[in-house]
């Protein structure tokens, strides 16, 4: 009887072991075996998106700086329009926390099993509205492992078809999972990117925005939004 029971006790200091092992892993860095699914689908989605780039039909028209961003705002919209739930839409870059992944559309657990996603509620680069991304925290590949390292004057970068959209961090804050609100669009354009707060748990969001400084068309001339504040009015 003894030595079945003293086979029993290692093999559950063992596997305790080996669970303790995996949560520091996990807490440290991100879950070893969903990254692997994740890294996995953002190959297949670099080559999707590298299609639409490729076969993108826009063009941003330059003239006048109004007139350019009137383009860029009516190709924004119909690159939303044309792009469905849990495909790739740009390529997400964060420097702060080593991402650089291709961005999907749509925030629904199978769609951020792929990476970080935009929410559909909300809206495209050049539409000078808000764009809401979310992202894990500690699993499939963790994109949003270290928001809480984000700090004002942070680039957030976005490329899509039609250009690049550099934003600066402002600041951050936590809100319940249940609160709706951060989805309010302001009549400017701000990136919000969202992860759950505290890691392991969903009870609530930590939140990082980011204003636009900088837009760079493909196909018409670049612009630092402050440009914007200095043109005479009527423009």
């Amino acid at each position: 009887m003894r030595r079945p029971l003293r086979i029993l006790g290692t093999v559950l200091v063992v596997a305790g072991s080996l669970t303790l092992v995996w949560a520091v892993v996990v807490w440290q860095w991100q879950d070893p075996f969903t990254a692997l699914y994740t890294k996995w689908k953002q190959h297949q989605l670099s080559s999707q998106y590298d299609k639409r780039v490729h076969t993108f039909v826009g063009s941003v028209s330059g003239g006048s700086l109004a007139a350019e961003r009137g383009s860029i705002a009516r190709e924004a919209k119909a690159y939303r329009d044309d792009s469905a739930r849990g495909e790739a839409i740009g390529r997400l870059h964060v420097p702060r926390m080593g991402l650089n992944m291709v961005l999907v559309n749509g925030t629904d657990h199978d769609t951020l099993k792929k990476g970080p996603g935009r929410d559909l509620r909300t809206f495209m680069p050049g539409q000078n509205r808000l764009v809401y991304i979310a992202g894990h925290r500690t699993t499939y590949l963790a994109p949003f492992s270290h928001i809480d390292r984000m700090r004002s004057g942070d680039r957030v970068t976005i490329d899509v078809p039609y250009g690049t959209f550099i934003y600066s961090v402002t600041r951050h804050r936590i809100v319940a999972a249940t609160d709706l609100s951060v989805l309010r669009s302001p009549r400017y354009e701000v990136v919000e990117l969202q992860a759950c707060h505290p890691r392991f748990f969903a009870s609530h969001r930590y939140i990082v925005y980011a204003r636009l400084v900088r837009v760079e068309p493909h196909g018409a001339k670049a612009y630092d939004v402050s440009a914007l504040a200095a043109q005479p009015s009527g423009r």
